[in-house]
């Protein structure tokens, strides 16, 4: 088995929870989160602007088998349906991969860790209701 490369990082261009973030502050928040934990990062892939497109996201989740992982800005660019999301945990862990989120310093690197996650965005989806 060929050695795996490092964890991909995951930006966009949408706004998350209201506020928008250039890309290269993403970036520099990730490769600070990788030094931080001690992961090799490569370069991010940046997401298309459309409304609820995740392609690029799908492009990174067919990467899998040959990285260690993916590192997100953030955990509230996954999509907002949580089917969906649970498929994404799905597959990264089954890929023997975990995931990070940089900004909320969050890892989920196995099916114990995927409720607090969901719980984070159910708190949060109530906060913007509210």
């Amino acid at each position: 088995m060929a050695e795996r490369a490092g964890h991909r990082g995951y930006i966009g261009a949408r706004p998350l929870n209201g506020s928008r973030t250039p890309q290269h502050v993403q970036n520099i928040v990730i490769r600070d989160y990788a030094r931080r934990k001690n992961l090799h990062y490569l370069l991010s892939a940046a997401e298309h602007t459309m409304p609820g497109s995740y392609m690029v996201l799908e492009d990174i989740l067919d990467e899998l088998p040959r990285l260690r992982g993916l590192i997100l800005y953030s955990i509230f660019m996954l999509p907002p349906d949580e089917a969906r999301r649970r498929e994404i945990y799905g597959r990264v862990l089954s890929e023997g991969c975990d995931l990070h989120a940089a900004v909320e310093e969050i890892t989920l690197s196995s099916r114990d860790n995927i409720q607090a996650v969901e719980d984070i965005l159910l708190v949060n989806k109530f906060a913007t209701i509210l």
